[in-house]
């Protein structure tokens, strides 16, 4: 089943992100191999693709697990969390409907 990560940062959490980023898109990339990615990425913190020094103030990612605890134990894993990225991750069951 798919199951959205929802995650909430801390605030000014880009020198965080900056110095996990290459161990959090490893998980991403070993997910998208295994053909159990949807979509995976950064909310922006300001109105702009690129937000520069603004940062991010969260993230989505929608993959394959096969238990909602499979996909808790997953995100609780997420180099960002170690890092201290994160304040709150929601993990919920998704259901693709389209496209």
């Amino acid at each position: 089943m798919w199951y959205a990560i929802i995650s909430q940062d801390v605030e000014n959490s880009l020198p965080l992100r900056k110095s996990a980023r290459p161990q959090h898109i490893a998980r991403l990339n070993a997910l998208k191999d295994q053909g159990r990615l949807l979509i995976a990425g950064p909310h922006p913190a300001i109105d702009s693709e690129d937000p520069g020094e603004a940062g991010f103030s969260g993230s989505l990612v929608v993959a394959e697990f096969a238990s909602l605890e499979e996909a808790k134990a997953w995100a609780d894993a997420d180099p960002y969390m170690e890092a201290g990225v994160y304040s709150d991750v929601t993990v919920k069951p998704y259901k693709l409907v389209l496209p």
